[in-house]
């Protein structure tokens, strides 16, 4: 299992890189192998539309199970990864580059830097 340190983490799994303000999002190894084969990616707030910490942007659906995905940062999501839908095993294979699945613009630094570092991360889960 791999946990850049260049990235941030969420307590559900969710982790972000920084690039300017632009926060590039996407699921973590751990939640990766956690769910399993990954074979639909619903997400259900689009380019363009304001997004809240902690709200729900979609799901991602494998074959154990179907869980939420949430915006790690309040924000407006500026692109979404289209080639997932085509292929959602990416996030399975790459979660933490080809598998990226949404890049929101954040509002707001301090909800940043109350993400978890990977070393928190690891922590969390047990590692």
């Amino acid at each position: 299992m791999k946990f850049p340190a260049s990235l941030k983490f969420t307590k559900e799994h969710e982790w972000i890189k920084l690039n300017d303000n632009i926060c590039t999002v996407g699921v973590t190894d751990y939640a990766q192998g956690e769910l399993g084969d990954i074979i639909y990616l619903d997400i259900t707030s689009g380019v363009g539309n304001e997004v809240k910490q902690g709200e729900s942007i979609g799901s991602i659906e494998a074959v154990k199970t179907v869980s939420e995905i949430y915006s790690p940062v309040s924000g407006k999501i500026i692109e979404l990864n289209n080639s997932i839908n085509d292929n959602p095993s990416i996030v399975n294979t790459d979660p933490y580059e080809e598998g990226w699945i949404v890049k929101i613009e954040y509002s707001n630094m301090d909800e940043i830097n109350n993400l978890l570092d990977s070393e928190a991360y690891k922590i969390l889960i047990g590692v």
